[in-house]
């Protein structure tokens, strides 16, 4: 069986967290970066190989030699005897046990060890008899988040982050459009629409030759069942679980599937009514008066058709687009090539998994042209947190790498920066003149999530107005489909952040974007100034930036209010530096 790039990236993450549950030292570490490295490829594992064997393999960022022997085996056979060995060993439901918060890789192989606990039904007994609580280093209060740690990825249901599945979307969409006699291939549904979360994913498809689509599709790497396979559609369940879907449509037809596919169900529920009043039809199909065909060759034909704009993707959620879009008024959103720098990024030094010259390096071929480091600060112990003295250390290394950029006359810039822990009673980890010497001062919570909502509030919001505080990272601190955001008043907090002046994160992890998409919307109304950020821990994750400019499309964001779509000087000038 041919072997994608996202399965192979899930196999050495895999790889890393068995090893972890082992002790080893190093060895998870590489396995991570080269997952990442894998991830980031914009083409197929199996074509680097077969253009340049290992030699090529090993030109991926991150991949050694020994991984790469690991990746030629996936790549000739579908399968890893050292990956069988390990889950044969240790025979867990590692994905689904790693979305309970407070269940790392250890703590998994310590539960499987101790209780048997192979996946989260086993959990769930183990929880509610006692026996989790009754083990070594974990207790009354350590039962208890895990108990509502299951819950919530119980109640969060089969839905898949859709930065963890859209880079094999993504490879399905340009394998589509390779087949012969396909003039157009596209990503539908929610993905296309850039929610969080997906439940499934559709292609539609026009082509001379439906038969070679259909076997073409069916046949595609990471295809674990054909579920149906029809003349003109066709469904499949990928190795990740995912189902995927793919129509072919006539082409005269293709703006109105399109539109009709991308959804949401609200926004085309409202274009049917407005259709119905005006004694139209619209379908998949068409725009149609009577029996003459209006509109629905593109998306683009079938809005005018309505006297409207074109409405983006993002915004088709029924939320008052469709009147702004009559009148001629939708706003400017922020494109995806309009960031000029990522003020949220982890090295080395602290939790990182690159030096600041390779994250730097990964940010000038991002087309970035500044970069903020901000690795955490002391509390973090299992971090390495930065204190004052390692921190002024790791300033002089920035300095030396800035002055290497101006001897080259290269644009860009590395800011020195921090991700200052906000501690329970909402004062800093880090001292305020180590924080004014700073170019960028992010803070964020880490600790202490079950507050209640008054305290947790009042606890941000003492932090945010400390003069030197400049960005609020991540400020809901949700992990979607592992931990809930904790109570905290968000209408609070972004009035305080206008009182204040300072920004509010839309943070690009694909498993936070944090900012909601809602919230964005209340700082559009409200003047608050964000930042996209991509909280990248290796060289590969720049390319998560472009997850958290859909979440401020979603919301409505121009680059006005996007604080990193700035020109460095005028980005300094704004943070008063």
């Amino acid at each position: 069986m041919k072997i994608g790039n996202q399965e192979i990236a899930r196999i050495l993450e895999d790889i890393a967290d068995y090893l972890e549950m082992q002790g080893v030292a190093w060895k998870p570490a590489a396995y991570r970066r080269a997952a990442g490295g894998i991830a980031g490829l914009n083409q197929e594992v199996a074509a680097v190989y077969g253009a340049g064997g290992l030699k090529a393999l090993m030109g991926v960022p991150g991949v050694g030699e020994a991984i790469a022997l690991k990746i030629e085996e996936l790549v000739k056979t579908g399968r890893l005897k050292y990956y069988d060995k390990l889950r044969k060993a240790v025979p867990v439901d590692l994905a689904g046990l790693s979305r309970v918060e407070g269940l790392g890789p250890k703590r998994i192989y310590f539960l499987y060890k101790k209780l048997k606990v192979k996946n989260l039904k086993d959990l769930e007994r183990a929880v509610r008899s006692g026996k989790v609580q009754g083990l070594k280093g974990f207790g009354e209060k350590s039962g208890e988040r895990i108990a509502k740690g299951l819950d919530f990825a119980k109640g969060s249901g089969k839905r898949f982050i859709l930065g963890h599945v859209m880079p094999e979307l993504e490879e399905i969409e340009r394998r589509l459009r390779s087949v012969k006699g396909v003039k157009k291939a596209t990503l539908a549904g929610s993905s296309r629409r850039m929610k969080e979360t997906i439940g499934d994913a559709d292609f539609l498809v026009v082509a001379s030759d439906p038969e070679k689509v259909m076997d073409a599709f069916t046949k595609m790497p990471d295809v674990s069942r054909v579920l149906a396979k029809g003349d003109t559609k066709s469904m499949v369940r990928l190795a990740s679980g995912l189902q995927v879907d793919v129509r072919v449509v006539p082409d005269g037809s293709y703006g109105s599937a399109l539109n009709y596919f991308t959804g949401s169900k609200e926004h085309n529920v409202a274009l049917r009514t407005m259709a119905e009043k005006r004694g139209w039809k619209l379908n998949e199909y068409g725009l149609w008066r009577g029996d003459k065909f209006l509109a629905g060759r593109t998306e683009e034909e079938l809005y005018k058709a309505f006297g409207m704009e074109y409405v983006p993707p993002e915004m088709r959620e029924n939320r008052g687009e469709i009147d702004l879009a009559l009148a001629g008024k939708l706003p400017d959103i922020i494109g995806y090539g309009d960031l000029k720098g990522d003020l949220q990024t982890q090295s080395e030094w602290t939790d990182g998994e690159a030096s600041i010259a390779e994250m730097a390096g990964a940010a000038i071929r991002a087309g970035l042209e500044y970069m903020a480091v901000t690795d955490h600060t002391k509390r973090l112990a299992m971090t390495h947190g930065l204190d004052e003295k390692r921190l002024a250390k790791q300033g002089k290394e920035i300095d030396e790498l800035n002055a290497k950029y101006r001897k080259q006359h290269a644009k860009f810039r590395i800011l020195k920066g921090t991700e200052c822990d906000i501690l329970k009673d909402g004062s800093l980890d880090l001292p305020d003149r180590a924080l004014a010497g700073l170019d960028v001062v992010g803070v964020s919570v880490h600790s202490h999530f079950d507050l209640p909502r008054r305290e947790q509030t009042e606890r941000i919001i003492k932090a945010m107005k400390n003069p030197n505080v400049d960005i609020l990272f991540h400020p809901t601190g949700r992990l979607i489909g592992k931990r809930p955001a904790y109570d905290v008043d968000m209408r609070a907090v972004i009035a305080e952040a206008k009182r204040t002046g300072t920004v509010l994160e839309i943070d690009a992890l694909p498993e936070r974007a944090d900012l909601s998409d809602e919230y964005v919307r209340e700082c559009v109304r409200a003047g608050v100034k964000m930042s996209i950020d991509s909280d990248a821990h290796a060289a590969g994750h720049f390319g998560f930036l472009k997850y958290g400019i859909a979440q401020a499309r979603r919301g409505w964001a121009t680059r006005a209010d996007i604080i990193n779509t700035y020109p460095l000087a005028k980005l300094l000038k704004f943070l008063g530096r």
